[in-house]
């Protein structure tokens, strides 16, 4: 066998075995709370797993410095760009761009309001589906009079709208159970905190039947204003919530808070399953892939904190 030859066999290996480099653009919320923090760790960590390039950005839950997140990506020609929206509205534009540099766009998490052709698919819990089990625990456990108070997320979120939706959806069927106050706190402890507050405040603390948060942070910051009233919260007043924090999974095993539905942060495995079929000529994607989660309770609630805080 001449040189000629076993150089042409090189290169043959060489190309057979060479995986080309596959970069994708990262534009996060933020980092508000446990479970999004959760959700950027496993980005990175699946990605890594995968060999994967990861240009992550923070885009401190706002809407402009995800959009020029995006914009830079686009200058950068990743293979493709990922985006968990603050809001719903105002993609338009930076989609299209995307678009015309034929990169493929995958929307996680929230939801935004734009022409479907313009991103490749949506992977996301069922929110609406959350807030309706989270009401549908309150009907099942109080039976009374019920007043609640809520904790609403980032105004225009779809994650805030479809939860407030889910739940009012349920509650709207039974005459017992009234929402009398609801104020956004942003998702985040501090502002659950002193919405809570405010609350008590506004109220007959003792009049306050339950607490429907629209993630845990939110709620775990409730439960110590609620604590420092002098009331027993998960027993003077029924904490609900969304995520499965192990924080909050901790405030149950201890009596503090009573139910949370699953936002599952585990979506690096799916959204790079998707791009890779993308990338190798699959077309066949649906528009929406569902990751909705489980209910929880206190009945549970240690043996899952010991698994999630590991």
């Amino acid at each position: 066998m001449n040189i000629k030859t076993l150089a042409m066999m090189s290169l043959l290996l060489l190309s057979q075995n060479a995986v080309a480099e596959i970069v994708v653009g990262f534009a996060q919320v933020g980092s508000e709370s446990g479970w999004r923090t959760n959700f950027s760790n496993d980005m990175r960590e699946e990605a890594k797993q995968r060999g994967i390039t990861l240009k992550f950005a923070d885009s401190q839950q706002q809407q402009a410095n995800q959009i020029r997140a995006v914009r830079t990506f686009i200058a950068m020609r990743v293979d493709a760009i990922v985006v968990a929206p603050v809001v719903e509205t105002g993609w338009t534009p930076i989609l299209r761009q995307a678009q015309r540099s034929d990169i493929p766009v995958i929307i996680l998490d929230r939801n935004i309001r734009a022409d479907e052709d313009l991103y490749l698919t949506r992977i996301a819990s069922d929110f609406v589906e959350e807030g309706v089990k989270a009401a549908q625990w309150l009907v099942e456990n109080e039976q009374g009079e019920c007043r609640v108070v809520e904790l609403q997320g980032t105004v225009g979120s779809t994650a805030a709208i479809d939860r407030g939706t889910g739940f009012n959806r349920v509650i709207d069927k039974h005459d017992n159970i009234t929402i009398v106050r609801s104020q956004t706190a942003e998702f985040t402890r501090n502002r659950g905190k002193e919405v809570m507050e405010n609350f008590l405040r506004a109220e007959d603390p003792y009049s306050i039947c339950a607490l429907w948060a629209h993630n845990d942070e939110m709620a775990l910051g409730a439960i110590q204003a609620i604590k420092e009233s002098g009331l027993a919260p998960g027993k003077d007043i029924k904490v609900i919530s969304v995520d499965g924090i192990p924080d909050y999974f901790l405030a149950m095993a201890n009596g503090l808070a009573n139910v949370t539905v699953e936002l599952d942060p585990h979506l690096g495995a799916p959204t790079y399953d998707v791009i890779q079929r993308y990338l190798k000529g699959d077309t066949d994607i649906p528009k929406l892939i569902r990751t909705t989660g489980d209910v929880y309770t206190q009945a549970t609630a240690a043996e899952e904190y010991q698994k999630r805080s590991q």
